[in-house]
């Protein structure tokens, strides 16, 4: 495991399970925000990152969805920081990853996190989701139904979660096997055309640059 530093402000982390697993920390003028939360021998390596970095606390973790290779360090990470720090998902999100209710596409429902530790993401007056740090979270369904990325407006970043897969600065199709709904995913996926970001991270695989200029292309595969 290595962290790597993708821009002015956001630092990648990443694990591989058979296949690469990518979290995030991103500098905030207060200390540290965390997205995603990755497999549980991750915790160490961001328990450390943030202790050496000079930059103050972890604030917050914000999450892309709930799928455990998303959260599976959040509890050793939050008893290393003695455990008040927020852990924010959309609030569609949260009845599945506390298994509540089955993801689509699923037999059973599983936990993931356990109740109460995860609150809704905030929202503005009109119901729009509110500024989180230096991200702007942007509701993105699909490949689960409170599924989120987030957009670094002063780096020109997103991080995109599972919206997509990439392979050699491509981009490709979430994993449709642990993918709720395919078509609504692809209909997601112009959120880059409206964002364009200079640069796109995924939770598996490696970056892609310009990504608005290949949506075309992807939604054509």
């Amino acid at each position: 495991m290595k962290w790597t530093r993708i821009s002015e402000h956001i630092w990648s982390l990443r694990a591989w399970v058979l296949i690469p697993v990518n979290v995030w920390l991103v500098k905030e003028e207060d200390g540290w925000t965390l997205v995603d939360a990755g497999i549980g021998p991750m915790a160490a390596k961001i328990t450390r990152r943030i202790e050496a970095g000079g930059h103050g606390p972890l604030r917050r973790i914000a999450l892309t969805h709930g799928h455990s290779d998303h959260v599976g360090a959040i509890t050793r990470v939050l008893a290393a920081f003695g455990g008040d720090i927020p852990v924010m998902a959309h609030e569609l999100e949260i009845p599945y990853m506390e298994g509540r209710q089955p993801y689509p596409r699923r037999k059973k429902a599983a936990q993931s996190v356990p109740a109460g530790i995860a609150s809704a993401l905030p929202t503005d007056g009109q119901g729009k989701l509110a500024q989180v740090g230096g991200l702007t979270p942007l509701h993105a369904p699909g490949h689960s139904p409170g599924h989120v990325v987030y957009y670094h407006e002063q780096d020109d970043v997103m991080l995109a979660g599972d919206l997509f897969t990439s392979s050699g600065g491509r981009l490709k199709r979430p994993m449709a096997m642990f993918t709720a709904d395919m078509e609504e995913a692809l209909r997601s996926a112009r959120v880059v055309e409206h964002i364009k970001p200079g640069r796109l991270e995924v939770c598996h695989g490696g970056s892609v640059l310009r990504p608005a200029e290949q949506i075309g292309a992807y939604l054509r595969q």
